[in-house]
């Protein structure tokens, strides 16, 4: 049981939260004074523990993050309700629910297409989603007045995104400057990924290209190297090939 005691103000806040995942996360801390990984994995099924734990701070609520011994003897993440002082502005209150109009006028203007992956899915498979993350920069004012700051990714390529921006140096910082010229945030121009200097290619094979992909497979395996490794020793020897 929680003991707690919060400002009236702050727990209207709390008691607002409609939205499943963060009300989920809130009102166990309320309960319970805080929430652990293992209990977002096994009581509630969030097997993205720091999805769930975003979605609160979207809200503008402060989380603090500490460590617990889980069951297993090891050390886990838990997580706590933080200063009520440091609520966020309105600006950064809450996400905005994204419209169909949004999402319509980015397919119209990109295609059906993961902005990652750079390939077609299937519309329902497509998750609107903030070049510079929300947790950084906010929303617009007008969702429906500038669509550049919002791309359609796909569920793997928006988990991944998530993972690597939630590792990023930048994410304790939030300079926006530095997401305007990542990967993630921009795929077809940027200079580093999560402030690191490195370049990135996504390659999927669909449909009659899945032979071509078992072929790759089977010729990397010849040579004992990793499939990645071997695409790239391919385009070397193609590229010398070229300049001999």
């Amino acid at each position: 049981m929680n003991d707690q005691k919060y400002p009236p103000e702050f727990l209207k806040l709390l008691k607002s939260i409609e939205a499943k995942r963060p009300k989920t996360v809130i009102d166990h801390i309320l309960k319970h004074g805080r929430i652990t990984t293992e209990e977002l994995k096994d009581i509630y099924g969030y097997n993205h523990p720091p999805r769930a734990i975003r979605d609160v701070r979207e809200q503008g609520i402060p989380i603090k993050t500490f460590r617990v011994t889980g069951t297993d003897g090891r050390k886990i993440a838990a997580y706590k309700f933080g200063n009520p002082s440091e609520v966020r502005s309105t600006r950064l209150s809450g996400r905005t629910v994204f419209s169909s109009n949004l999402k319509d006028a980015l397919i119209e203007k990109h295609g059906p297409r993961c902005n990652i992956y750079l390939e077609p899915f299937p519309v329902r498979e497509l998750q609107i989603d903030h070049r510079i993350p929300f947790e950084i920069a906010g929303d617009n004012d007008d969702l429906s007045g500038d669509i550049s700051e919002y791309m359609l990714l796909c569920a793997s390529a928006n988990r991944a995104k998530s993972w690597s921006c939630e590792h990023c140096v930048n994410w304790q910082e939030k300079e926006v400057s530095v997401c305007q010229s990542c990967y993630w945030a921009f795929p077809e121009s940027y200079t580093h990924i999560a402030t690191r200097d490195i370049r990135r290619l996504d390659l999927l094979w669909s449909g009659e290209e899945i032979a071509e992909y078992d072929i790759l497979i089977d010729e990397a395996a010849k040579v004992k190297e990793e499939a990645p490794e071997y695409v790239k020793n391919v385009l070397r020897n193609h590229f010398r090939g070229e300049n001999n």
